[in-house]
């Protein structure tokens, strides 16, 4: 009776546990946006002042619940000599959030070309890919829709995966519900393809 209990128990109280990747070009408010979201999910985070965070040159880490749900995320930094470590976190990346610095319309194109190598990548096959348009909260910045111009060049390459643009900003919370929810019903989905990793609650 004890272990017909035991595996209830651990059946109801488990989570399932995804890797999410938060990757883009240098500047584009990856980190903001993670701190965003850890604030915005986890009621007792505190996080630190948006106006200390700096350019990421390692990897920052943190996590959220949703339910049954845990997402652990990896913020990599997007200087073009740390890219080429990105694909080092691939293969164990059940989703990418893929960051866009909007008000900065000189890099799009530099932005794309790196979206595209990201894509190329065989250990990314069938992994979905949210892709924010951050920093809406700056006057003049480019628009869902001039993103989405630039970056249809990459639909080939996107292929069948799940996908989605849409606006965010990482400073006042906009797209931060919307996108995360969405992450969190793709890699549901997409758990026979890659599965979780499942952890009974501490």
């Amino acid at each position: 009776m004890f272990s017909l209990l035991y595996g209830l128990w651990k059946y109801l109280f488990r989570k399932d546990e995804f890797f999410v990747l938060i990757i883009g070009l240098d500047n584009a408010g990856k980190t903001t946006f993670l701190e965003k979201t850890q604030i915005t999910f986890n009621k007792d985070y505190k996080g630190m002042p948006f106006d200390k965070i700096t350019t990421t040159v390692g990897l920052n880490m943190g996590k959220v619940e949703i339910g049954s749900t845990r997402l652990v995320f990896w913020d990599l930094g997007g200087q073009e000599e740390l890219q080429a470590l990105w694909d080092k976190y691939y293969a164990e990346s059940h989703a990418v959030i893929y960051v866009i610095d909007s008000s900065d319309p000189d890099r799009l194109e530099e932005s794309r070309l790196a979206f595209d190598e990201m894509l190329k990548s065989e250990a990314l096959h069938g992994v979905p890919v949210l892709v924010l348009g951050n920093k809406q909260d700056l006057k003049g910045c480019l628009s869902v829709s001039d993103i989405k111009q630039e970056f249809n060049k990459s639909s080939s390459l996107i292929g069948k995966r799940d996908c989605h643009i849409q606006a965010s900003s990482g400073l006042t919370g906009e797209g931060v519900d919307d996108g995360i929810n969405w992450v969190v019903q793709c890699v549901q989905r997409n758990v026979y393809r890659r599965p979780p990793h499942s952890e009974e609650i501490s």
